[in-house]
């Protein structure tokens, strides 16, 4: 295994695994249902066809921003807070390459969760209209081949935004509440422009805020050693 991957290794040993898993299971539970709801209780426009369904499950995803920022407190703030990063800063290992073990982590994990997210919704929305006709049709072909690409797509713009309050709320500030403030914003940015009427690009807002995500990791690893004794 490379040094990377034993410091990856560690920071999982290091999580508050039972918590974070139970986080876990309550996002991979909640999104697994919560497509059929929204055609049941919101609105039916949603069950129109598996194509329509589809489009509606991808943005449900953008929920794992928020696991995201569970990620960034745990595996950076607070070990900031708790002055155990100072121990780790002491080892013969660049403070880089902790930081970027650390990203690499959050990264890996969010991603692979996403993933995992995205079969179970899939899955159980698929059964649950196997037995109960709630949405219009049987999916094709194109409908399956559109889920799985956007899949993969979306898992790796769903970690990149995630990503956008490592450098200012992580490494910098180092603050947990306005951390979750920014993922929940995050979450709903897209919304805001229906509620304020504003027609936006919305492919162009995704590629912006990942290129976010990304300069903040740049940002994050950059600048550690700079801003990681404030």
């Amino acid at each position: 295994m490379t040094k990377l991957g034993k410091l990856m290794m560690l920071e999982w040993r290091k999580l508050k695994q039972k918590m974070i898993m139970g986080e876990l299971i309550i996002y991979w539970g909640i999104l697994m249902f919560l497509p059929i709801f929204f055609i049941k209780m919101v609105s039916t426009d949603f069950g129109e066809s598996y194509s329509t369904i589809i489009q509606l499950m991808i943005s449900i995803q953008m929920g794992f921003v928020l696991f995201g920022a569970s990620l960034i407190n745990q595996v950076v703030i607070d070990e900031y807070k708790n002055k155990t990063i100072s121990l780790a800063f002491g080892y013969p290992i660049s403070r880089k390459k902790l930081v970027t073990a650390k990203v690499l982590f959050i990264s890996l994990f969010v991603f692979c969760c996403t993933i995992v997210s995205f079969l179970l919704a899939g899955i159980t929305t698929y059964l649950l209209d196997h037995f109960f006709q709630i949405i219009d049709g049987q999916p094709t072909i194109a409908d399956l081949t559109t889920y799985f690409s956007k899949m993969i797509g979306h898992s790796f713009m769903i970690t990149l935004i995630s990503l956008i309050p490592l450098y200012f709320f992580g490494v910098w500030k180092r603050a947990t509440f306005p951390t979750v403030l920014c993922a929940l914003f995050l979450m709903q940015f897209q919304n805001f422009s229906y509620l304020l009427n504003i027609d936006i690009n919305p492919d162009m807002v995704n590629v912006g805020l990942c290129l976010l995500g990304a300069a903040s990791v740049y940002l994050s690893i950059k600048m550690v050693d700079k801003v990681g004794d404030l």
